[in-house]
């Protein structure tokens, strides 16, 4: 693509993005039971949340015990109607693209089209080796990733894939049973491969901080800073080109009546220091004041960024529930 389409193709895109509805996810990461998952699923449905999504993790560290995503997700298919439900997001790894795609056609099937599926290529060092898989460079999880990406997108648009790459190899396949419309696929992301993969191949991107080569996740305050998301969401939309993408974020957001003192709280518990209260109010990723300022941050972020589409843990699925109305 040359670089004057690339440039149209992003800048439609943004148009796009700022003209989104936006969407509610929430994260169930505290769920630890069958009757906890249906509880959570039921009162997010009822609060006005558009999505749950389940991490996907078997040590306890760092979010606690987690259920299977995808059994779970198809048993809180069943106790709601309108509520989609993804995985955000699959390690690759953990799965063969084929029959990751037979699953997810199964788990769309029997939720009546309402699965997103999410795929990411795989982060926690100490999960790999705990499990006792080999936790190859980055660079080799995330050409797995791109592969699997494309052998999932063929699978779940009903088509006959054949494919060959270095990791995998299909030869005429299908999956049934075949989606009437293929899931969205979601990818998380926050290095420029990852990025530029994520904007080639997804239907929704998640912009996170940067996976470091020892198996953790950046929390250093740069990754944070608006000009550093700028430039993650630049890197998507050029990938995109004409192909309008949604973007997410993960949020935690800080509830109080007044904006510039939460922000110093969350300065404080982050380990940044009061003096980064000022950055905490600009940060794409914090959101704090009452829920109406929040609302007006979203909406400002939109028209910036292009974020549509936010999860909250189900931690703090009641308290940032006011602010679902204001936005949808």
């Amino acid at each position: 693509m040359s670089d004057s389409r690339q440039r149209r193709g992003a800048s439609a895109g943004h148009a796009h993005a700022m003209n989104r509805n936006f969407r509610f996810g929430v994260v169930g990461e505290s769920i630890r039971s069958g009757a906890g998952l249906a509880d959570t699923a039921r009162r997010a449905e009822e609060l006005g949340y558009d999505v749950l999504v389940l991490r996907d993790h078997f040590v306890a560290e760092p979010f606690g015990e987690q259920l299977a995503p995808m059994v779970a997700l198809a048993s809180a298919a069943s106790v709601t109607s309108t509520l989609r439900l993804g995985t955000m997001v699959l390690a690759n790894d953990y799965r063969h693209p084929v029959m990751l795609a037979k699953e997810a056609a199964t788990l769309d099937h029997l939720s009546g089209g309402r699965f997103e599926l999410g795929v990411g290529a795989g982060w926690l060092r100490d999960e790999y080796e705990a499990a006792g898989m080999p936790f190859d460079d980055a660079g080799v999880r995330v050409g797995r990733l791109e592969e699997s990406l494309r052998i999932l997108r063929s699978l779940l648009s009903g088509q006959k894939t054949t494919f060959a790459g270095d990791h995998y190899r299909v030869d005429g396949l299908t999956v049934f049973p075949t989606p009437e419309r293929r899931p969205p696929l979601v990818v998380g992301a926050g290095s420029r491969r990852m990025l530029g993969i994520a904007g080639r191949h997804a239907d929704t991107v998640g912009i996170l901080p940067r996976a470091r080569p020892d198996g953790t996740i950046s929390d250093e305050i740069t990754e944070r800073l608006p000009d550093t998301i700028a430039r993650k969401v630049e890197w998507v939309r050029e990938a995109a080109g004409d192909r309008d993408v949604e973007l997410s974020m993960m949020v935690t957001p800080a509830f109080g009546p007044d904006p510039r003192r939460t922000a110093a709280k969350v300065a404080v518990l982050r380990g940044w220091g009061t003096s980064a209260a000022e950055l905490v109010l600009d940060m794409p990723s914090q959101f704090v004041g009452p829920p109406e300022h929040v609302a007006e941050q979203m909406l400002a972020r939109r028209d910036r960024y292009g974020f549509s589409y936010y999860q909250v843990p189900d931690a703090m699925m009641e308290e940032f529930a006011p602010v679902v109305p204001l936005l949808t």
